[in-house]
Order: C-alpha cells, then sequence, then structure tokens
C-alpha cells in the first residue's frame, strides 16, 4: 500500500504582508513534506491565502480598492514568496477560487440538511480582528487577548451551526486519540475549553454589513462566516468529495498552525467535520511564537520581522535554519538578529562549512580529483556507526516534530567527522607510500560521511544539501534519499570532484546596543596577582554536555551530565540564557578540581565557564571541536 502524507499550512490571511511568523510556518511545513519525500512517502503540501471577511473589506476601504484587488494583491505576495524561500508546496488555495465557493456551499448544505444550522438573534462581544465573538470570561482586562483592542458589542440575526450538539463527541475523539492534537500542552489546553459548555457558532454575516464573502446556498440575504469558510479549504485543496487526491490524503493530514488559532482549528474544525460526514484530519500540530521584545510579532506593534530581510542579507539556508534549531515546536522563541549571526559562524562557518572544506581540499590534494577506490571496508567503524545513529536519531526527532533535535544529532555526526580527521591524520599518512591504500580509504569514509550529511540536512537546507553531493561527484542529486545512506559505501569511486566557494563565509553582527553617551560601561577591576603555582592548581578541561535538564523549584539552575573523559554532574546558573536542549552536544570548559557541592540537593563536581554577552551570559568554547577531557592551557 502507498504511503500517503499530507501536510497543510494555515492559510494566510491578506490583511497584511508576509512576515517571520508566516515564514517559520510555511518552511517547518517543507521541511516535512521534503523528509517524507526522501522517506518514500506520496505527500502533497498546501497553502494558501484567505481572504474574506470584515478585515479585507475594511482594508481595501482604507486603501482605496476593491476587497477582490485588495485580495489578488497581498496574496500574490505570499504566492511570490514561496518560491525565493524554497517552498516546495504542491497547491496554493485562495479562498475566492471558483471551486473553493463551490465546496464551502456544498458542505453548507450538507450541515443544513443535517439540522444542524437553525437561524437565531445573537448579542456579544465582537472582535474585528480575530472576526468572532467573544465571551466575557474569555478577555484580559476587557480586551481581546490577541489584539489587545475592546471588542464591540454587537447584536444581529444570523444563522448558527449547532456546535454544542457535538462537545460530547469531540471529548472522547480527543481523549481516545492522544496524537490529535499536539504537543500534549495543546490538547490539554483544548479539552480545558471543553469543560465548559461549547455555544453554537455563529456561521454567517449579514449583506447589509458585509457582502464580502461566500453566500449561504440556502439564504442569498447571507454570507459565510469566514472560519465556516476558510477551514473548509483543507479538503477543497485535494479536491473533496470526488477526486482522487481526496481519497489518497484524507484522513491522512497533518494541520500544522500557530497557537492562536487552536479554538478555530482544534474545536471548531473537526465538529464542522463530524457534521458534514468526513473523517477528522489525523493530527494537529501547534507551535508556539516568535517574539520581539518578549511580544508576539504583529504589525500593531511595530516589531515584524520581514524575512526576505534576512535571507538577502544572510543567505536563504542560513535563514532555513536557524529558524528551525532555534524554535523548539510547540514553545516561543526569542528572535535576535545577534543569535542568528552567531548561528551562521558556530554552526554554519565553523562546523559544517570548515568540514566540507578541509575534507573537499584533501581530496582534492591526495585523490588527483576524484573519488578514491576504498581498500576493503572502512577505516574504521566510528563513522558508519555515528552515521547509523545520526539517522536514527534524526528520523526519531521526525516523529515528535522536534526539528531541533534531528539538527542536534546531525551536528553530533559533524562533530564526529571533524574529531575523525584529527584522528587518523590523513596529512601523515600522505607522506608514507606504504600508507597509501590506508589514505584512500580515509578520504573515501570522508567523503562518504559529506554524502550522508547531505542527505540528512536536505529538507533543512535543500540548496547547502545540493552543492555539497554536486562538489563530491553525486550527479543525480534527486536520486539521494534516506534509504541510500542506511548502508555505508553509496558514493560512486571515480566521481569527479567540483571546486565551490565557501558554503558559509563568516559574517559580521553590525547591529547592538550603544552605551548612553556619559555612560560607557566599565571594566570590572581585575582581582590581585596570584602566582603561576597557584594558577597551576587549577585544572580547566574541554568537556562535552550529553544531557541538560532544568533543576525542580528553580528558575536559575541547569543539570548538566557531562563527558570529560569520565561522565559526571554539573549545576550551573545558565537557565536564564540558554535553555537546556540547546546545551546538549556543545564543547564547553570546566573547571574540574573544584570540591563537591549540593545545589537544590544535586551534587555539583565542577563549574563550567562563561562571560558576559551583549545580553545575558554566553558559554566559554571552542573555535575548534575539542578533544574531550583535553587540559585547557
Amino acid at each position: 500500500m502507498e504511503k500517503a502524507y499530507y501536510i497543510t499550512t494555515p492559510i494566510y490571511y491578506v490583511n497584511a504582508s508576509p512576515h517571520i511568523g508566516h515564514a517559520y510556518t510555511t518552511i517547518v511545513a517543507d521541511v516535512l513534506a521534503r523528509y517524507h519525500r526522501l522517506q518514500g512517502y506520496r505527500t502533497f503540501f498546501l497553502t494558501g491565502t484567505d481572504e474574506h471577511g470584515d478585515k479585507i473589506a475594511e482594508a481595501a476601504r482604507k486603501a482605496g480598492e476593491s476587497p477582490k484587488a485588495w485580495a489578488d494583491r497581498v496574496s500574490a505576495q505570499f504566492r511570490d514568496l514561496w518560491p525565493k524561500l524554497s517552498i516546495s508546496n504542491d497547491g496554493f488555495i485562495r479562498t475566492t477560487d471558483p471551486d473553493h465557493v463551490k465546496t464551502v456551499q456544498y458542505i453548507l448544505r450538507k450541515v443544513h440538511e443535517a439540522g444542524d444550522i437553525y437561524f437565531s438573534d445573537y448579542e456579544g462581544l465582537y472582535c474585528v480582528g480575530c472576526e468572532r465573538f467573544y465571551m466575557e470570561k474569555e478577555l484580559v482586562d476587557g480586551k481581546c487577548p490577541q489584539h489587545l483592542t475592546a471588542p464591540e458589542v454587537r447584536k444581529e440575526s444570523n444563522y448558527f451551526f449547532r456546535m454544542g450538539k457535538y462537545q460530547d463527541w469531540l471529548i472522547r475523539h480527543i481523549q481516545d486519540h492522544p496524537g490529535f492534537i499536539r504537543p500534549e500542552r495543546y490538547r490539554n489546553e483544548a479539552l480545558a475549553f471543553l469543560r465548559e459548555p461549547l455555544e453554537d457558532l455563529c456561521i454567517s454575516r449579514p449583506k447589509s454589513r458585509l457582502t464580502w464573502g461566500i453566500s449561504l446556498p440556502f439564504d442569498d440575504n447571507y454570507v459565510t462566516y469566514v472560519w465556516f469558510d476558510a477551514l473548509i479549504n483543507y479538503v477543497t485543496g485535494i479536491g473533496y468529495p470526488d477526486d482522487e487526491k481526496f481519497r489518497t490524503f484524507w484522513p491522512a493530514a497533518q494541520h500544522l498552525i500557530a497557537k492562536d488559532i487552536l479554538k478555530p482549528h482544534g474545536i471548531y474544525w473537526p465538529t464542522m467535520l463530524k457534521s458534514a460526514g468526513i473523517e477528522p484530519y489525523r493530527n494537529l500540530n501547534v507551535h508556539g511564537y516568535w517574539n520581539v521584545d518578549q511580544s508576539k510579532m504583529s504589525k500593531s506593534l511595530g516589531n515584524v520581522v520581514r524575512p526576505l530581510d534576512l535571507k538577502d542579507k544572510y543567505g536563504l539556508d542560513p535563514f532555513r535554519y536557524f529558524l528551525l534549531r532555534d524554535m523548539v515546536f510547540g514553545l516561543d522563541s526569542s528572535f535576535s538578529e545577534e543569535a542568528f549571526v552567531q548561528r551562521i559562524n558556530s554552526d554554519l562557518a565553523n562546523d559544517l562549512g570548515n568540514l566540507e572544506s578541509r575534507i573537499r581540499t584533501m581530496a582534492v590534494k591526495f585523490c588527483q580529483g576524484s573519488v578514491p577506490e576504498p581498500e576493503g571496508t572502512a577505516a574504521d567503524r566510528t563513522l558508519p556507526e555515528a552515521a547509523q545513529k545520526a539517522l536514527a536519531e534524526t528520523e526519531s526527532a521526525f516523529a515528535e516534530l522536534a526539528m531541533h533535535k534531528a539538527l542536534i544529532a546531525i551536528w553530533e555526526f559533524i562533530n564526529t567527522v571533524n574529531r575523525c580527521i584529527v584522528a587518523s591524520e590523513p596529512w601523515s599518512l600522505a607522506k608514507n607510500p606504504a600508507d597509501r591504500g590506508r589514505l584512500m580509504t580515509v578520504i573515501y569514509d570522508l567523503l562518504e560521511s559529506l554524502r550522508v550529511i547531505a542527505v540528512l540536512i536536505s529538507p533543512f537546507m535543500p540548496g547547502t544539501a545540493g552543492k555539497i553531493l554536486e562538489r563530491i561527484g553525486v550527479a543525480d542529486a534527486a536520486s539521494q534519499t534516506f534509504e541510500t545512506i542506511r548502508s555505508w559505501g553509496g558514493l560512486a569511486p571515480g566521481s569527479p570532484f567540483k571546486r565551490g566557494e565557501a558554503l558559509f563565509p563568516r559574517v559580521e553582527f553590525k547591529g547592538g546596543e550603544k552605551a548612553p553617551e556619559g555612560k560607557e560601561e566599565k571594566m570590572e577591576p581585575l582581582k590581585p596577582e596570584i602566582s603561576y603555582e597557584d594558577f597551576e592548581k587549577v585544572d580547566l578541561r574541554a568537556a562535552r554536555i550529553l544531557a541538560a535538564e532544568p533543576v525542580p523549584k528553580s528558575s536559575k539552575l541547569v543539570k548538566l551530565r557531562i563527558d570529560i573523559g569520565e561522565e559526571r554532574t554539573i549545576v550551573a546558573g545558565i537557565a536564564k540564557d540558554y535553555k537546556p536542549e540547546d546545551l546538549v552536544g556543545k564543547s564547553i570548559v570546566i573547571v574540574a578540581n573544584l570540591k563537591p557541592t549540593k545545589l537544590m540537593g544535586v551534587e555539583s563536581r565542577g563549574m563550567l565557564l562563561a562571560t558576559d554577552a551583549v545580553e545575558g551570559l554566553t558559554l566559554i568554547g571552542f573555535d575548534k571541536p575539542p578533544k574531550t577531557g583535553a587540559k585547557v592551557r
């Protein structure tokens, strides 16, 4: 049976231009789509734009345009952006598309004929920004929690969907299918919504107030409320009810959304599907916000980061890498251009870029411009075993939507390859003709490692992956899948190398805060001098962080399991500056001979070194991968 994978983004509302939040969601969807294609799935990736409703009509009016002209213009901005970010969507839907209008009206008829739509009067608190009514208890200080504006009191006669009829069914469905909404915190949030009686949903607006929408098929005096229009795009986009794509990809749907639209997708949408006789989607995957200065990014707050500005300044693949590496799926993350630059210089330039350059330079120098023929099996089992470990951990990370963990696993393999170069010393082997056979095997293994790395990073950085494969002689990059890296030795000997510029040149961060005039920061006073003999008593070691977790009941402390040739635990006050999951795999400097002490009940054997950064603390590290446990001198 053919494996099918269907991934959707929300359809983006055309009241404003695309920003980094839109880019993040769509890049995550793209990474997931590319990954599943590499795993042999028939994949369909849908995105698009939501174009009806009050906000669009109002924005168009202010701009002196018709709603359709406005929607056409802004929708084109999204459609045009995605190829520039290497988005590989299979479909792009607009809610103004004729086939979508037909599908919405078809489903409305089904739900109406089932007796689940009725006409009634309603008075409530309406947020224009959200285009929905709020209950008093849902407001924060009398304001919409999303837009921080006071809602309007509106009274109208409208059509309603009997959503409350399906409350008990939905509770049971969520409880019986733990992965229906994930991560778990959002599943729990949806169940919390459902602890209160579920009110019926207003699904229309009178044309006397709003004409920009899809007419109700049973009353032409009304248009469809935005959510009963927008959510249906997920089945329209695959040809509901009769298209072969619908039969293939539904209900295996993976919806991808930000947390602010959990209620419509986790409550409204499944009840709508149930009423219409359509099986619910497979998973609703919910991510957090990108924040700037601790605030959700929004046009009204004036803190929007434009994706093309960053892409044009620093490159596409670094932009994609940063977004996936620095946000834990499901949690909020703070955007910082300085942190972005640090990722480029550390992870991409120092680690991956330097590794690719080292290997290719040695291969060109020692192997006459083509992939060498290895003598027998791998020079040692370290690289093949590390490659399979990276593959397994990457697959496991994708299964739990932990893309940052996948990248951590891949970078652990990159660091292993760097260490193997140091250990095997190809430059020394090249000096002795008797070691020629071993040298060729070592170089082959290093090139094969680049092939594995290229395939593993290809969902995240497709351009970089293609460059690496081309440079090491892989003529058909499309032939490389996760299946082709399960066995060591897939790189064909004799394939010619190609030259290329540095994958990731180092970049300089030119921003940052300037000290106010007359208030320059002063250097802390130096401590009293000590003798060399005193300094010699301090044993500084290179340590590798194996695991990290918060210390219970502490907002400052992180418990680290480290390797210095032996494993030990240290506790460090760095929780405000580093997420535990971002620490795993880092090489740091520790004081190894401090007497053990207990912090919050945890014995700490050592102390890591850190210093002040522009913001918070930064760990003392290395510009090349150190030998774990090596003495720092």
